[in-house]
């Protein structure tokens, strides 16, 4: 099974910039692939999803603000995360979307957004 492993949290002020990756351990090209995160106390939300043509989808709470891409080549995906808000402060994961629903994840990156 192809796993991914994210990487690029981190603690940042109000307004502030991050950059996660994930990379798989295969080729992932064939994939529609998502970025989710997840609050304490809150259930998992998808963020992003981008197919392997590259059309996009955004939850409206990150439209304008967060960028999902993908290098096939690489077996990488990213998310720019631009103005973050505090409420963005989340453990982030990457996965095919169509797994989206089952207790497949891995250990994820923690962004935690405060002033």
């Amino acid at each position: 099974q192809v796993r991914f492993v994210e990487s690029g949290g981190g603690s940042v002020q109000p307004g502030g910039s991050l950059r996660l990756s994930c990379v798989a351990s295969g080729s992932f090209s064939i994939f529609a692939m998502g970025w989710y995160r997840q609050a304490p106390g809150k259930q998992r939300e998808s963020v992003a999803t981008i197919t392997p043509s590259g059309t996009t989808n955004y939850a409206d709470s990150v439209k304008g603000r967060f960028t999902i891409s993908r290098d096939n080549a690489k077996n990488t995906m990213y998310l720019q995360m631009n103005s973050l808000k505090p409420e963005d402060t989340a453990v982030y994961y990457c996965m095919r979307k169509i797994y989206e629903g089952l207790d497949y994840w891995g250990q994820g990156t923690q962004v935690i957004v405060s002033s």
